[in-house]
């Protein structure tokens, strides 16, 4: 009888505490003598892997085992490396696929038509001819779209979710959202120092396109005020309400933190670059558009501070190895017992496994009327009696 073979992938921006998960389920199959494979740069190593060639299967292989992920889990990032490709939407076929035939789809933007395959055909092949029975997929809302797409092809797969924009649906908690909280809050309190000496407004920009989870609770650990993408403020009032904190400070200085989905009544987030497999494209600093105002306005200087690369770089703190390791746990039970098309996630405080979400829906965001003060530019801190730990529940 074949050996039981499970794939394992990470795609997406990398977080601490991937690795965790990896060791766990590596450490758990060896139990059961069960193979893992780590499909290496995410989904890409699906798509792009040719199994027939020996430098493919090098590049994009990689058999794991207790040695080889023995000490993983005390370093961030992910030792499978990670890719933002999306196999349904591929602008660009891998080279010893040219002139194939695979479904294609065409869309024009201001004039350009662009074509884009679905290599999800090769991506069942591939994992045919690999023999792999399982497949764990571990990212944020777009790689598990892709996963959910998957699911639905007949592939027998299990979610994690990891983000520390926090912003993926069906679970209050996503793999590196604590390390990504601690790591800002340290860095607020240390640059509190040198923003009183200079006695300026300081201005730190965060991570989260679409939703305001990692500014929003980062400003309610700091006691700071915040700007989300899930509501536009007044420009007028909250620079009113900033430099009311800096007249109110001894040391006549004023903090906020802003996402960089952020933005006010008349202001347009800018972008700019190509826009990646999922259509995303970079933003331009709104932390800077605030300080070229606050300075027009009122001509008091500020620091401007990004905080958003190294949020998610460096080892993974307590929580995020914790729920890393659980979440590892739990998928692995779940592989074990033939379950499909679910998630590892938190639900109401406590572990449970959850449908994949649905990709249509997109990523959740703060829920404004419990959370964020519309007044005051800040977190709410009354009326916590009941929440789950995390503060918010999953939609």
């Amino acid at each position: 009888m074949a050996k039981t073979r499970i794939g394992i992938l990470t795609g997406g921006g990398d977080v601490p505490g991937l690795n965790a998960v990896i060791k766990t389920i590596t450490y758990r199959s060896s139990e059961d003598d069960i193979e893992v494979i780590g499909l290496r740069r995410g989904w890409e190593g699906l798509t792009h892997l040719d199994p027939n060639d020996p430098a493919s299967r090098a590049r994009y292989l990689l058999p794991l085992d207790r040695a080889n992920t023995r000490t993983i889990d005390r370093h961030g990032g992910t030792m499978l490396h990670s890719s933002r490709t999306n196999p349904a939407k591929m602008q660009k076929l891998p080279a010893h696929l040219a002139g194939k035939d695979f479904p294609a789809a065409q869309s024009n933007k201001a004039g350009t038509t662009t074509t884009t395959w679905d290599l999800s055909g090769q991506v069942l092949a591939n994992l045919a001819a690999l023999g792999l029975d399982r497949l764990i997929a571990i990212g944020g809302d777009d790689t598990l779209g892709y996963a959910a797409k998957l699911d639905a092809l007949g592939v027998k797969v299990i979610a994690i979710p990891k983000t520390m924009d926090n912003d993926v649906r069906n679970t209050e908690y996503c793999i590196g959202f604590s390390t990504a909280i601690t790591r800002a809050a340290d860095a607020i309190q240390r640059q509190r120092t040198t923003v009183a000496s200079h006695e300026r407004i300081g201005i730190f920009r965060i991570f989260g396109r679409d939703a305001g989870f990692t500014a929003i609770y980062t400003a309610y650990v700091a006691a700071i005020r915040c700007v989300i993408p899930e509501y536009k403020v007044d420009l007028d009032q909250l620079i009113s309400l900033l430099m009311e904190d800096k007249r109110g400070n001894p040391s006549n200085y004023a903090l906020i933190v802003l996402s960089e989905g952020a933005a006010w009544d008349g202001y347009k987030v800018q972008e700019y670059g190509e826009a990646d497999a999922y259509g995303h494209r970079k933003k331009a600093s709104v932390a800077e558009s605030l300080a070229d105002e606050i300075k027009r306005r009122t001509g008091a200087e500020t620091i401007t501070s990004d905080l958003t690369y190294d949020l998610r770089s460096g080892d993974p703190d307590f929580v995020d190895k914790l729920v890393g390791v659980t979440f590892g746990n739990m998928a692995y039970d779940a592989v074990l017992e033939g379950k499909t098309g679910l998630m590892s996630a938190l639900v109401r405080g406590c572990y449970e496994l959850v449908p994949i979400p649905d990709p249509k829906l997109g990523p959740r965001s703060v829920d404004v009327a419990t959370t964020y003060s519309t007044e005051r530019y800040r977190p709410i801190y009354a009326h916590k009696r009941g929440l789950p730990v995390f503060l918010n529940r999953a939609s």
